[in-house]
């Protein structure tokens, strides 16, 4: 594999650079077992090589001028089973959903259905295309229309947006239409340029407010982990546009005062921004407009199981309250005489007229559509306030189990997500990245580490109500067993961690103030050195 970049920690055999070759010295190969040492692609390259076999093209005249390719282009030439296995083999060092629990905490990584892949694999939605006329993909519109309909009966909203693309793309147009409301009320002389933001959000919720041309300001929490009321009220005036709150929060509670929260908020003349992120925790057993909320966008990909993780797909709609359902974004589904149809512009006839344009050039993420509904429809009303039981359930039960051993951040019982702090390490030399390291020598992914931030070396742990009690135990035993290890004084087991993976851990430091972020060809490098 390329050698440049920073040294890592002295491997097992006490080689520096930390390759499975070295760890893996008594193999002729340099693998171990069926974990290979893969080179980078670049480094198979074969020129003159390729997967298919074109004609050579008529000769024609080139339109390139000064643009025309001076030379190679740099990319490598591979046959198809090469490329076929350089993938396989990368894919193979990848920890997935699909090959265990997968604890981090505020991102409810939860099994996929394959129900909801079949489906969505249907001719009539993996091949159609936004731009086809309205009358071919009526099914199409009906199932967005529909998959409307149930997100507004779960959370008690009138409206939902439907486009986002995520979850931050979902604060976006919560916060827009916030924003497009307030003008129209006030008549584009508004001095509420103030959102209120709790310190344990999410850090999209003030990007999000500061991207929207607001001033961000910080709420504190109380002593039981939830937001205090008493600081908030005082933050409360007539240049607050929006609070933006997540229920249940990152430290993985509900926010007992919510309701109060949000009656303070609409009397100071303010809109009431919920993060959706964690709705998996209440989900059929909770409705946000019930609660006061005026917005939430809604993560398809954590509640509704749409597959998630390395960068997408995501979905992000967002629900709406009476005061903010004209001011959506476009386009969007209406159902009229003549079946489904879609309000593209504010010209339209079934426009609100108060809509703020686009987030997105179609109607949203389909595929993720198809999946929601089909997770919706299959599990039932009473299947969905199960699911929210059994997250909260689990999470209880690796909280209890563990809580004597580890140091729970607040009292009492959590919701989805159980938030431990690194109080017991002190004095070990261990630290929460430490422990997650070796984490990953005992097969298990890390849980989200030093997050939310008003918790000192957190440790957030989300089993979600997919894992089984067999499942959630062999978890426990490692988590406990880890716990003891360190607090028995070996912290060199935890600094030396993980020594069972491809690569050994890496100078973080140098990573960060010494990046290398494109692979250079050696005889480069050597010409770079001189």
């Amino acid at each position: 594999m390329n050698s440049q970049g920073r040294k890592t920690h002295i491997d097992a055999l006490g080689v520096e650079g930390g390759s499975a070759a070295s760890a893996a010295a008594g193999t002729i190969s340099g693998n171990r077992a069926l974990m290979l040492e893969e080179p980078l692609i670049f480094e198979q390259d074969s020129p003159g090589t390729t997967g298919v076999d074109l004609p050579e093209p008529a000769v024609v005249k080139s339109r390139l001028g000064k643009v025309r390719e001076r030379g190679r282009i740099g990319l490598p030439g591979l046959s198809e089973p090469e490329v076929i296995r350089h993938y396989t083999r990368l894919s193979q060092k990848n920890f997935a959903i699909d090959s265990g629990l997968y604890p981090l905490g505020s991102c409810t990584m939860k099994h996929n259905p394959r129900l909801n892949e079949k489906l969505a694999r249907l001719p009539g939605f993996s091949d159609i295309h936004p731009l086809q006329p309205e009358r071919t993909v009526q099914g199409a519109l009906e199932l967005i229309d529909t998959l409307a309909h149930w997100l507004k009966t779960l959370t008690g909203m009138p409206a939902v947006a439907m486009s986002p693309a995520a979850g931050a793309h979902g604060e976006l147009c919560g916060m827009m239409s916030i924003r497009a409301a307030i003008e129209d009320r006030d008549g584009g002389t508004s001095q509420r340029r103030r959102v209120l933001v709790p310190e344990s959000a999410h850090g999209t919720n003030p990007a999000t407010a500061a991207a929207c041309g607001f001033t961000v300001d910080a709420i504190p929490a109380d002593e039981t982990g939830r937001v205090d009321v008493g600081a908030l009220k005082a933050k409360l005036g007539d240049d607050v546009a929006a609070i933006m709150l997540t229920n249940p929060n990152t430290c993985g509670l509900f926010e007992r005062d919510i309701v109060e929260i949000a009656e303070a908020v609409h009397a100071a003349g303010a809109y009431f921004y919920c993060d959706g992120a964690n709705f998996n925790a209440i989900v059929g057993r909770v409705r946000p407009a019930d609660l006061g909320i005026d917005a939430m966008h809604i993560n398809l990909h954590k509640t509704f199981s749409t597959p998630h993780g390395g960068g997408g797909p995501g979905s992000g709609p967002v629900v709406l309250s009476e005061a903010l359902a004209k001011f959506v974004p476009l386009p969007y589904v209406v159902h009229g005489k003549d079946g489904f149809s879609l309000v593209e512009n504010g010209a339209d006839e079934d426009s609100t007229g108060k809509e703020f344009g686009r987030l997105k050039g179609f109607h949203g993420q389909m595929g993720m559509f198809v999946r929601a509904l089909s997770y919706i429809l299959s599990h039932g009303a009473d299947g969905l306030r199960q699911v929210a039981s059994d997250a909260v359930l689990n999470a209880n039960y690796v909280m209890a189990s563990l809580k004597d051993v580890m140091t729970p951040s607040f009292e009492g019982p959590c919701m989805h997500e159980a938030l431990f702090d690194d109080r017991f390490l002190k004095g070990t030399g261990v630290t929460t990245l430490d422990f997650a390291k070796a984490m990953i020598d005992e097969g298990y992914h890390p849980m989200t580490m030093y997050f939310p931030l008003v918790v000192h070396g957190a440790f957030l742990i989300e089993p979600t109500e997919t894992e089984s009690k067999q499942s959630l135990d062999a978890f426990i035993r490692v988590m406990r067993g880890l716990a003891e290890r360190a607090k028995a004084g070996d912290a060199d087991h935890f600094l030396g961690a993980p020594r069972m993976t491809p690569r050994r851990r890496l100078d973080e430091t140098g990573a960060a103030r010494k990046p290398v972020l494109r692979w250079v060809p050696e005889v480069e490098q050597r010409e770079a050195a001189e």
